[in-house]
């Protein structure tokens, strides 16, 4: 039996590097990405094909995408687009910059890869096509705004694209976890650090305690689950007949998901307000 070729972006650790080791272990060839040299050699150690990928530079992925269509025979058969990180801060805080990196990384980046492997799926009559969204591609939180749009973003393509390749024998899912155990609060702080000055803002009381949350271990989190729950999702998507359109993972994406359908606006960001004062109290002076 001929092993199947998927490619996964940001395997260097948590969702994507769970759903590569399970994948191996069904059979799969599993193609690993990531952008550090240091990710990239501990991959290979471990058994992996580990490519180079910057999802934010077009000549990166198109790198990347010669070499998957070489190093396969334009045989793809999935793609699980994970690679993304977290740009926190209050909205009027992005810089034009800042929100441009966010797109670029997690939203511009997935459709070039996508569209670049595309055409082997479609000459093959086959291919799944699986995006790792977000609770937060369903629903606004405070001081994630730039996050929530690559998010929204990433439904909003990825919902089109399903409709256009209706018949094609390419299926298209997105996943939309809530609370995942992985580095994305790391990664996401050191963003913070980057490329907000909370002396200069408006919420500058509440940055502090944003920063505690960011640096704390995120298993302290409510309703927090392991990436194996993500993994799970992703099998469904590559394996079934007819593989869902949306897979919600957490607690808190299928309760937020349910009350966005049920509730008003002005009904639904009372929950919000409530959920971002609890998380987000001002540390008293």
């Amino acid at each position: 039996m001929i092993k199947r070729n998927i490619v996964i972006t940001g395997c260097s650790s948590g969702i994507g590097r769970r759903t590569a080791e399970m994948l191996s272990e069904r059979g799969y060839r599993v193609l690993t990405t990531a952008r550090k040299a240091q990710d990239l050699d501990q991959l290979e150690k471990d058994g992996f094909e580990a490519l180079a990928l910057d999802l934010g530079d077009p000549v990166s992925v198109s790198a990347l995408a010669k070499e998957v269509l070489k190093r396969t025979g334009e045989r793809v058969y999935g793609l699980f687009n994970n690679g993304a990180y977290g740009q926190p801060g209050a909205v009027e805080d992005l810089s034009r910059d800042v929100l441009l990196a966010q797109l670029e990384a997690n939203v511009l980046g997935w459709h070039d890869l996508t569209c670049r492997l595309l055409p082997s799926m479609r000459a093959n009559g086959e291919g799944r096509i699986i995006q790792n969204s977000s609770l937060l591609g369903l629903v606004a939180l405070h001081y994630r705004g730039a996050y929530v749009a690559s998010k929204y973003a990433i439904e909003g393509l990825t919902d089109t694209l399903r409709l256009e390749l209706a018949g094609s024998g390419v299926y298209v899912s997105l996943i939309e976890p809530g609370p995942v155990s992985s580095r994305f609060r790391e990664n996401a702080y050191a963003a913070f650090k980057a490329n907000i000055d909370p002396s200069r803002s408006a919420h500058r009381e509440v940055y502090p305690v944003i920063e505690e949350r960011l640096a704390a271990d995120d298993s302290a989190t409510p309703f927090t689950l392991p990436a194996d729950a993500v993994v799970k999702k992703v099998i469904h998507a590559l394996e079934a007949k007819r593989p869902k359109a949306h897979y919600y993972v957490t607690v808190p994406t299928y309760l937020l998901g349910y009350l966005k359908r049920i509730l008003t606006a002005r009904q639904l960001d009372r929950i919000l307000h409530a959920i971002n004062r609890a998380e987000n109290r001002p540390v008293s002076k």
